[in-house]
């Protein structure tokens, strides 16, 4: 890999489908004029459901193509699900930096007072050994609860287009944490899919006052401006969204216009 790439190649990141977002949002805080291209993989959404081996083929396969065809300078798997399944299979196919996304057990085991945390998070992420890899370094001593909660995806998914989420499905993700033993002494929750602090209002308030909420995309933006320190970045055109499906822009063209994300295209059709 070149150490001076060519400052209008973007940072590629990947993600099932708009939960990236919350990470390209921290990342523009800290890089905002570093060219991104956004690839929602919403042809295999949703991947909490999926095998490993078919999260894995599919996350290898489809960021081949597109790195060979985009030439990013780094790529950043905006997915905990990719993230925890795919991430070391993805680092030895491709020949650029690749940043994961892995849920926030640590900053989480250091804030908690009661000793209790929750964790929410799609059903592959949460059965993976990498979490309970990360529960044995961060959190020994302490009691982490795990729910899985896909239905969260799809209803930031729709928040996202302009449509309330339904908030049933989001006091039984809280509800389905609380019920477990420890549950009602929880104090930090984990949103251990980039999706779910599109919906930390609502999140918020079925939990209620005394619960505080972490994710790592502020953590994730710092590893990639670590890794991108002192490189030159020039937009060339608007930053781009890359779909895997066709999608009907309406609302959604309009709210991805506030990430920065200017035009839309769907590639990589799966």
């Amino acid at each position: 890999m070149s150490t001076t790439p060519d400052p209008s190649a973007p940072i590629l990141l990947f993600d099932s489908g708009v939960g990236g977002l919350t990470v390209l949002e921290a990342l523009r805080a800290i890089l905002p004029q570093a060219p991104v291209v956004y690839v929602a993989d919403n042809a295999g959404l949703p991947y909490g459901s999926k095998t490993e081996a078919q999260i894995a083929a599919r996350v290898c396969g489809l960021l081949g193509r597109l790195t060979e065809r985009l030439a990013p300078r780094l790529v950043c798997i905006a997915c905990n699900t990719a993230s925890t399944i795919a991430l070391g299979m993805v680092r030895e196919v491709l020949e650029v930096p690749v940043v994961g996304t892995v849920p926030a057990i640590k900053p989480a085991a250091a804030l908690t007072k009661t000793g209790v945390i929750g964790l929410l998070g799609t059903a592959a992420t949460i059965r993976q050994e990498y979490v309970d890899r990360l529960e044995a370094a961060f959190a020994k001593g302490k009691t982490l609860l795990r729910y899985p909660a896909p239905q969260l995806v799809a209803c930031a998914e729709s928040k996202l287009r302009g449509k309330a989420p339904d908030r049933a499905v989001i006091a039984e993700a809280v509800e389905g944490l609380r019920r477990q033993p420890g549950g009602p002494a929880m104090d930090t929750l984990v949103l251990a899919c980039t999706h779910f602090p599109l919906l930390e209002p609502e999140l918020a308030e079925a939990l209620g006052d005394g619960v505080r909420m972490v994710h790592g995309a502020e953590g994730i933006a710092r590893r990639i401006a670590h890794l991108l320190e002192d490189q030159e970045f020039v937009r060339a055109e608007a930053d781009e969204i890359i779909f895997t499906a066709h999608v009907e822009p309406g609302e959604l063209a309009s709210r991805l216009a506030r990430y920065g994300l200017e035009r839309m295209s769907v590639q990589c059709k799966g």
